[in-house]
């Protein structure tokens, strides 16, 4: 990412604040502490990770389901769901591709390990 990218910001990005916050966490907290508050610097961990991977994976993905939602002819996800409702896309293989697309998406950010051997391409 260059400096234009993160204008008017200066570095660190704040992926990168995200990742030190998480890097303190697992490297010095989570093996001082144990019971709850391991429990709790554990998902706080898992949070940041997730956050970092939406800070750098959201953007494009965003485009592409905007994309993908353009191709069916629908402005958003409220407008798709009314579109299904409403039997549209009945027997529609874009319909299904944008979907499961958009769940690939969500788990690429929220928990990756999902995805573990699935062979289907990321994003398209």
């Amino acid at each position: 990412m260059t400096g234009d990218e993160r204008a008017p910001h200066d570095a660190p990005s704040a992926a990168e604040l995200v990742a030190a916050v998480r890097d303190f966490l697992a490297a010095d907290v989570l093996p001082a502490v144990d019971g709850r508050t391991r429990f709790h610097a554990r998902v706080a961990v898992n949070v940041l990770a997730m956050v970092e991977r939406e800070l750098r994976l959201g953007p494009a993905q965003a485009g592409e389901h905007a994309a993908r939602l353009a191709g069916l002819g629908v402005a958003d996800d409220a407008e798709l769901a009314r579109a299904i409702r409403e039997g549209r896309f009945d027997g529609d293989d874009r319909l299904t591709d944008l979907l499961t697309r958009a769940v690939r998406a969500k788990l690429e950010v929220a928990n990756p390990a999902y995805l573990a051997g699935d062979e289907r391409p990321a994003s398209g």
